[in-house]
């Protein structure tokens, strides 16, 4: 039931009476003004920590201040301070997700009775339960079943089954107990104590057994969130819960429930019986502006179908919390009042992150050996390059800095395609150049020499946490796809002598190269479309002699074409790629998956294959620059004729094309 209590009343009214007294300035309203029989209880939120315990970016190697369960772990503190009541909880995604995580899981091993890093973190702090992410299941079974078992605190999901189906959802076997029941002892206004017991209910996306299903595959299948959630709701408040938590590893999306829907927060919010939710997996934050306008939701009191909900970001940005004005009738609690937030350890000043806490040392010194280990491993190879990795020339040819990025993106969604209805379809892949000079400076480029590759190299080839992609498109769709990224080019005149070739105003990030077909580019046209996707030529024809298996692409045929989160949900305004394309969501990094496919292969083979290349323009010639450190491999680029052109601005190289 939606609370009648107005936060804003009465934490004005707080602050009044703390300029007054002093005294009460750090409590929350309802720990102020709670009564006899009133008491307030606090739910703390983690979710998707994905093994950030230290204030640590392994793949830069360095230290920031956006991340970190030890910095979180500041919050928590705070909070505790603030009420006599508080509950931490965790709400998945805590297993895989960084390096430290791969470290324990690939080369130091969970043998029975060992303690994974991140659980040791979590006994640290206290935490008195959490649920199973989707990433859980990314070392398979034996892996998540030996960490679990060193958790100070139950671990529950009511939707993972061994084996098979059951008839109906209590007939599950269950692979983690479906809920647990807390008792605990809360103080009331008065300072008088009495007895709560709280239940706490856990799902996770049906989608794992898709996403893992390696692991997963004749060994455990999955339920739909809201079927369970109705099945065992009512066997929890039956067993005697006051109130009832669901720890939703489920984003906030339609309010429509579908069955084995992947977010599905917002119809499990209508399961009668369950109080509050906590909620995560989509790594946003609630309450927030981005789900304004979202149904069901309000975004700025932080409730779903009028229920405290909250979201805690990820990998450690924010505190997800819930408070709650319980109010004692008999021997019965009911919620007289709710409030919902989410705290963050940092803030946004332009581009810079300022830090708002410090980490707790107790925290850094429970991993401190594992921090360790872990920097060892990333500075340590984990497979090698056959060729250099650089992307001096990634604006005007085939470059090795993009297509390991799109090997790495086809492996994984080839695989991930098996055992769906997009199997046996084409898989190409679009990856753009980050590090391409620009503002950035003549240094700012990919430049990995042959031989042995770390991890943390994987930074200097992809720069972003982007999550990976794949959409369903046609041959006309991949055509228009090129001609928006074809407009980072000026039109160029044939036969007229150096022109300046590239269109400063057109970020790299935008330069798409689809690998899987081949195709060149008519500089002699005027762009399709501006910067920002606007068609302003309609009946230009950059993309000429389009081709996939070396026959000419029918406007017809379907592709799966792998991708990012920012491309496939409408980033840079590419024509028709947006959400209604989408296909599949990876619960991985771009990162993760160039990490993964660089140790399955042990040596990678970089070397662009020149898939792309101008149209010749009747000996027309362009002027591009690039660092000076480039010089060292304009001879290797294929496809296109490169020659020095002398010194540019401010410290670049002026190159050459003979078109």
């Amino acid at each position: 039931m939606r609370s009648e209590f107005d936060p804003r009343l009465t934490r004005r009214d707080l602050l009044l009476g703390a300029s007054a007294t002093g005294a009460l300035a750090a409590l929350h309203p309802f720990s102020a003004f709670a009564s006899q029989n009133q008491a307030h209880l606090r739910l703390m939120e983690t979710t998707d920590l994905h093994v950030h315990v230290y204030p640590y970016d392994y793949y830069a190697d360095k230290p920031v201040d956006t991340v970190g369960l030890a910095r979180t772990a500041s919050i928590i503190k705070d909070i505790r301070s603030e009420a006599v009541n508080a509950i931490l909880i965790d709400n998945g995604d805590f297993l895989q997700g960084n390096p430290m995580g791969d470290y324990i899981a690939y080369e130091r091993g969970m043998k029975e009775g060992d303690m994974h890093p991140v659980i040791a973190a979590m006994n640290t702090l206290d935490f008195a339960v959490t649920t199973a992410g989707n990433h859980e299941f990314n070392y398979g079974l034996d892996f998540l079943m030996k960490t679990a078992a060193g958790a100070g605190f139950p671990l529950v999901c009511a939707n993972v089954i061994k084996g098979t189906l059951g008839a109906a959802p209590r007939d599950d076997d269950l692979l983690f107990k479906p809920y647990v029941i807390l008792d605990r002892m809360v103080q009331d206004g008065a300072g008088n104590n009495h007895p709560i017991r709280i239940g706490f209910i856990g799902f996770v996306p049906p989608q794992i057994v898709n996403w893992d299903r390696r692991h997963l595959e004749g060994k455990a299948v999955t339920r739909d969130i809201v079927e369970a959630a109705k099945a065992w709701v009512p066997e929890i408040k039956e067993a005697g819960a006051d109130i009832i938590v669901a720890l939703s590893h489920s984003g906030i999306g339609s309010a429509d429930h579908s069955d084995g829907m992947e977010n599905a927060s917002v119809p499990l919010a209508m399961v009668d019986g369950i109080d509050a939710l906590m909620t995560g997996h989509s790594h946003l934050v609630f309450p927030g502006e981005k789900f304004a306008g979202f149904a069901a939701v309000d975004a700025e009191l932080g409730t779903i179908h009028g229920k405290p909900a909250a979201m805690g970001g990820f990998w450690g940005s924010h505190l997800g919390l819930v408070d709650l004005l319980l109010e004692r009738d008999g021997n019965e609690w009911r919620i007289a009042g709710h409030t919902s937030e989410a705290r963050g350890i940092y803030r946004r000043d332009g581009r810079k992150s300022i830090a708002l806490v410090e980490s707790q040392q107790a925290v850094l010194d429970s991993v401190k050996a594992e921090h360790e280990a872990t920097l060892a491993y990333v500075r340590r190879a984990v497979g090698k390059t056959s060729a250099p990795l650089h992307s001096y020339f990634a604006l005007v040819a085939d470059d090795p800095s993009v297509q390991i990025v799109s090997q790495a993106q086809t492996w994984y969604i080839t695989d991930m395609m098996k055992g769906t209805e997009w199997e046996g379809l084409p898989v190409l892949s679009a990856a753009a150049p980050f590090k391409a000079g620009g503002r950035g400076g003549p240094d700012y480029y990919t430049d990995v020499k042959p031989g042995d590759i770390a991890i943390k190299n994987v930074s200097d080839l992809y720069l972003y946490p982007n999550t990976v992609r794949a959409v369903a498109i046609n041959g006309a769709q991949v055509r228009e796809w090129l001609e928006m990224s074809a407009g980072i080019f000026n039109q160029v005149e044939a036969g007229k002598a150096d022109q300046p070739l590239i269109n400063n105003s057109f970020p790299s990030y935008n330069f798409d190269v689809i690998d899987g077909v081949t195709y060149r580019i008519d500089l002699t046209q005027p762009p399709k479309y501006d910067p920002k996707g606007e068609l302003i030529n309609a009946d230009s024809r950059r993309i000429v002699d389009l081709r996939f298996n070396g026959e000419p692409v029918d406007p017809d045929q379907k592709f799966v074409v792998a991708t990012n989160n920012y491309r496939a949900s409408g980033g840079g305004n590419f024509p028709a790629i947006n959400d209604d394309v989408v296909i599949f969501v990876g619960p991985d990094t771009n990162r993760d998956v160039i990490v993964r496919y660089i140790v399955d292969k042990g040596t990678i083979n970089p070397s662009a294959d020149a898939n792309w290349s101008f149209q010749p323009a009747d000996g027309a010639t362009v002027l591009f620059e690039t660092g000076p450190a480039g010089e060292a491999h304009a001879g290797s680029v294929k496809g296109v004729a490169i020659e020095p052109a002398g010194e540019g601005a401010e410290g670049f190289a002026r190159y050459r094309i003979r078109l």
